[in-house]
């Protein structure tokens, strides 16, 4: 066998010139690499610099001066150029000469200067939250006797700049490294075959014998002829070692073999001698010293999970008398007969916001510190309220108590006070008494109890009680209704529906939409089932109020999630920063048309559709062209008894009525049609299906599939169609809002809905259309049974084009003035 010797690493001729050239070539590669990125950055901001401009321009085409004022449509092209590019969010605004905001964003230039020329201008800026890119370009204007340049300024997130830049950096890079690594092949090449010579030395040294000895006689090139002259004397020397080697190793075997007999011999004779009793009283020491060491350890621990709660700043309401009780039920059950508890309803029931767990265990440390150091007598905990927006937790004992020089000392990690009982406590509980209350803004104080015994007391911030649970009275209704009773009241006293899900235990996920709760409720109950029963708020309310009352932060208990139909008001929000991203391999299932930036989702797929009475109607129109032929012919008999959405009230009428003007050219002649038959206008399409079958309406346009289809399903008499021309379908959103109390609740219910299980549930029980999956109520099965194409509403930046301001103003004044003149 041969025996490969351990040798000292050195250093590599072969590698330190491969080195060398590598680092040549690295340099070069980086400075080329460099020179490309800042290309292709300003090649990205030079393409998309031009489509700012042409936006802007857009915009400022359709600029006009009327009545002396300055009137903008925007148009739908000039935010669809950019936002089909990309997920950037688009702002916009005009302002006439003067300075005033006309439309769009009024703070989107404060600081800049208005155009004076038509001739783009660009600049970056933050603005809410991101880098924008913004371009200025003026309009002149004449208004009356006067003349005026209008500032129109264009801006979007530069996200789709830096997508662009990075692939063109990519496609430089690329070439730039398979060169570089072709030319290190080219030098490795070089380098191994100036190097062959000495792999032939090691060739020849590595057929040795181990015992061969002998100098090289091998040529060898003049640079190396030193080296291998050095080697062979070292070979020399080395055999001469060898040889005493030999010898000394047969003298030491020799030495060394008797003293190893002897030392064998007395370690087993004391292995006989063994005495019980010094063994039991070390294993007593080795438990005691076990037990104190687990305490320790576990205090240390908690400490640990206590300081990363408090960093991660995980924060809810959390009741005062909910506090206690967690605390007194986490203790030993055999000490609650030396416990006695004071708590004063007012403060009892008033809520401190932060870490439950955390509040548990810092009153749980409080009292297991009185119990350990005052083993007899009653310790007392009281909650009271010295002042408003304020309670004070004390925990009482009548134990040694601590001397005012050891007050502070004691707050400190593994530092006892010297009245403390030997061998107890760790010195780390009231350290983690005064971290907690210092984490929620609070103080611990440590005083001397009158007659003996030390008043360890914790002042928190908390805020009052609610009206409800004050006259419920007591401190067995706070802990049975806990913390979702006080959202629950300002929610019913906002005028908001309001369903509860579950009992309330925990934290619940707050859930505001405007999908019927009778429809939304399996999605919700399917949730729950799926994650162990949690509790779930529902506020119901209508497309636009959830808009207003959201914005305004009305909306109580803070919504967790945003669920609307009302697409153009959710990408209102995503768009102005206010949502929360949300990524997930359920999320990424979605198409392309149903979600945006990863921050509002689409889950439905729901078709507008014509629902009419068949005792009233008993051919009903097939398509919009039908539809206007027979109102236009028979006005007397469908004068009253037609109906669709009032799309000033209605956000998801309003959306459905933008689409159509701008996909059908026929759209204002249904307008047209519909005012011919003195239509009525109604808030949400149940109520236009509850008419249709009660026999008040004959026909309700643009009514959603989903609850028309669910109700003649059920059994109503009714009929539903799907026009033959295209169908436009809409796709019910979720959005993640910036001030979500539990995101982490939101992004799973999301999930969950998006899910095969989810869709299952939305387009089976929930019956609203599932974009998702195959089968009855899924988008393949109605693409199947439609008549004509679907025209699915996507989702993106440009439904802003539809809430200008000025915009919209025109195309309500036009649709009230043909629908509704009176």
């Amino acid at each position: 066998m041969r025996l490969v010797p351990t040798r000292r690493s050195g250093f590599s001729i072969g590698r330190r010139l491969l080195a060398a050239a590598t680092a040549a070539l690295a340099v070069a590669t980086v400075a080329l690499v460099a020179i490309s990125a800042v290309y292709s950055r300003q090649a990205a901001d030079a393409a998309f610099d031009r489509l700012l401009a042409a936006s802007a321009l857009s915009i400022a085409g359709a600029v006009q001066a009327e009545e002396g004022k300055v009137a903008v449509e925007v148009p739908f092209a000039a935010l669809a150029m950019l936002g089909f590019a990309a997920e950037d969010r688009i702002f916009y605004e005009v302002l006439d000469p003067e300075g005033r905001p006309v439309t769009g964003y009024a703070d989107l230039g404060e600081g800049l200067p208005a155009a004076r020329s038509a001739d783009p201008v660009f600049q970056n800026l933050a603005f809410r939250g991101d880098e924008i890119r913004v371009v200025t370009v003026g309009r002149l204007v004449s208004l009356g006797d006067r003349a005026g340049w209008v500032t129109v300024r264009v801006g979007e997130t530069r996200d789709a700049r830096a997508l662009l830049a990075s692939e063109l950096i990519q496609r430089a890079v690329w070439p730039l490294l398979a060169l570089a690594g072709f030319a290190l092949l080219l030098v490795h090449f070089g380098v191994k075959r100036a190097l062959r010579p000495l792999r032939a030395i090691e060739r020849e040294l590595r057929g040795r014998a181990p015992n061969d000895l002998a100098p090289l006689a091998a040529p060898v090139p003049h640079e190396v002829d030193e080296l291998v002259t050095a080697l062979n004397d070292f070979m020399a020397r080395l055999a001469s070692v060898f040889g005493r080697l030999s010898s000394l190793l047969a003298d030491a075997a020799h030495q060394v073999r008797t003293p190893l007999a002897s030392l064998r011999a007395q370690s087993e004779i004391a292995l006989e001698e063994t005495d019980p009793a010094r063994l039991r009283d070390r294993l007593a020491r080795i438990h005691a010293n076990a037990v104190q060491a687990s305490q320790l350890v576990g205090q240390v621990l908690m400490d640990a999970t206590l300081i990363h709660r408090l960093e991660s700043r995980d924060v809810a309401p959390a009741p005062v008398a909910g506090i206690v009780e967690d605390a007194l039920k986490s203790l030993d059950p055999d000490a609650a007969g030396r416990i006695r508890t004071s708590l004063d309803p007012a403060a009892a029931g008033a809520v401190i916001s932060g870490d439950r767990i955390a509040l548990r265990e810092m009153l749980k440390n409080l009292v297991e510190n009185a119990l350990l150091h005052a083993p007899e007598g009653l310790i007392e905990v009281t909650v009271s309220q010295p002042g408003p927006g304020r309670v004070i937790i004390a925990v009482l004992d009548r134990g040694p108590g601590i001397p005012d020089d050891e007050k502070a000392l004691v707050l400190q990690r593994f530092r006892r006070g010297r009245r403390a009982r030997e061998g107890t406590g760790s010195g780390l509980g009231l350290s983690i008494v005064d971290q907690v209350a210092r984490g929620h803004g609070g103080a611990l104080t440590l005083a001397d109890r009158p007659g003996g015994g030390l008043h360890a007391s914790v002042t928190l911030e908390a805020e009052a009680a609610p009206a409800r649970s004050a006259l419920m009275g007591g401190v067995a209704a706070l802990l049975a209704i806990g913390a979702m009773l006080a959202p629950l009241a300002s929610a019913r006293a906002a005028d908001v529906r309001v369903h509860a899900f579950g009992d309330g235990g925990g934290r619940p996920l707050v859930i505001a939409g405007t999908t019927d709760a009778a429809q939304f409720a399996p999605l919700i109950e399917d949730y729950r089932a799926a994650h162990a029963g949690q509790g779930v708020v529902y506020l119901e309310l209508d497309t636009g109020e959830l808009q207003e009352r959201f914005l305004a932060g009305a909306l109580q208990p803070k919504p967790d999630l945003l669920v609307s139909s009302a697409i153009d008001l959710q990408v209102k929000l995503a768009n102005d920063g206010l949502a929360l991203a949300h990524d997930s391999v359920f999320t990424r299932a979605l198409p392309a048309w149903a979600r945006w930036r990863n921050e509002v989702f689409g889950f439905t797929f729901e078709p507008a559709v014509i629902v009419y009475n068949p005792d009233l109607v008993p051919e009903a129109p097939r398509s919009r062209s039908a539809w206007v032929q027979l109102l236009d012919r028979n006005p007397e008999r469908f004068r009253g008894k037609v109906a669709t959405y009032d799309i000033v009230k209605s956000g998801v009428g309003h959306l459905l009525a933008a689409q159509d003007a701008q996909v059908s050219s026929l759209f204002w002649r249904v307008a047209s049609a519909l005012g011919g038959a003195g239509a009525q206008l109604v808030c949400c399409t149940s109520e236009m299906i509850d008419k249709v079958e009660r026999g008040e309406l004959a026909m309700a346009y643009n009514a959603l599939g989903s609850y028309a289809l669910a109700r003649r399903a059920a059994g109503a008499r009714i009929g539903v169609v799907t026009p033959s021309d295209y169908t436009l379908v809409l796709s019910r959103v979720m959005l993640i809002p910036r001030s979500a109390p539990h995101p982490d609740l939101a992004r799973a219910f999301v999930d969950h809905t998006l899910s095969p299980r989810g869709q299952s549930v939305v387009a089976g029980a929930a019956g609203l259309g599932a974009i998702l999956g195959e089968g009855p109520g899924t988008a393949a099965a109605i693409a199947q049974q439609a008549r004509g194409p679907l025209q699915p509403i996507t989702i993106g930046p440009w439904l802003l084009a539809f809430l200008d301001q000025q915009r919209r103003s025109r195309f309500l004044q036009s649709w009230l003035q043909i629908v509704s003149p009176n």
